[in-house]
């Protein structure tokens, strides 16, 4: 059975303790205070869940990663980069970003990112740790993403799109910056087609376990003020 974790202790159970059915559930409970998210993702584990269910902690095996020097850009989207359609920024709307990313998708009404969660994220994002990616057509908020900063490593959590490919244009441009700030991994937490199209793949859990080690605590040249060319 997974831990259950008490509000007054952070302290998350080893990884090698998280399940293989359901894959990667770790623990249950506690809260979404910003040490104890910060505590889980720098130990290896993200919260997921639904409305009306306790807080899930999780940390799958395998873990799907992209090294930003690594991705993929096709030609039909580096063509629409090119012609300058969105403008992309940093940093300039994290709360409609996260709301954004909260709307039910096609194939389900309901959604985990919950009141409760987008409270939390907008705390780290006041706090330097979490970040969004706007893509705007003219002055529309057409799509975008958002996750969290720690060390050289990028930790994204959703990302949603309300006009074709923007998103991927949003992503693509972090990807480049984050690559010029010498961050080492992306972490895309589990596969999809959209990750795997930029050349997203699956990790071990001790390799990301490894990778949390060598680059949690190295500073980059991250600059969030500075917007995309």
């Amino acid at each position: 059975m997974p831990t259950w974790l008490k509000r007054d202790f952070i302290q998350f159970p080893p990884l090698s303790s998280a399940l293989s059915e359901p894959n990667g559930l770790l623990a249950i409970g506690g809260d979404l205070s910003p040490d104890r998210l910060i505590a889980a993702y720098r130990h290896g584990c993200f919260p997921w869940f639904q409305t009306g269910q306790p807080i899930l902690w999780w940390s799958p095996d395998p873990r799907t990663v992209l090294a930003p020097k690594e991705i993929h850009i096709s030609r039909s989207l580096a063509k629409l980069i090119r012609q300058g359609r969105f403008t992309v920024t940093f940093d300039q709307d994290f709360p409609n970003v996260i709301q954004g990313c909260s709307q039910p998708r096609d194939y389900t009404d309901d959604t985990w990112i919950t009141s409760e969660m987008q409270q939390a994220y907008i705390e780290l994002h006041r706090r330097g740790i979490a970040h969004s990616v706007e893509v705007w057509d003219e002055d529309s908020l057409v799509g975008g993403l958002y996750g969290l900063a720690i060390g050289k490593l990028f930790f994204g959590e959703s990302m949603f799109s309300r006009t074709d490919n923007a998103s991927k244009v949003g992503f693509a441009t972090l990807t480049r910056h984050l690559a010029d700030w010498g961050f080492a991994l992306i972490d895309c937490q589990m596969p999809t087609r959209h990750l795997e199209s930029f050349g997203a793949a699956s990790i071990s859990r001790t390799d990301f376990s490894n990778y949390l080690a060598r680059y949690l605590d190295e500073t980059s040249k991250a600059d969030w003020s500075s917007q995309p060319a």
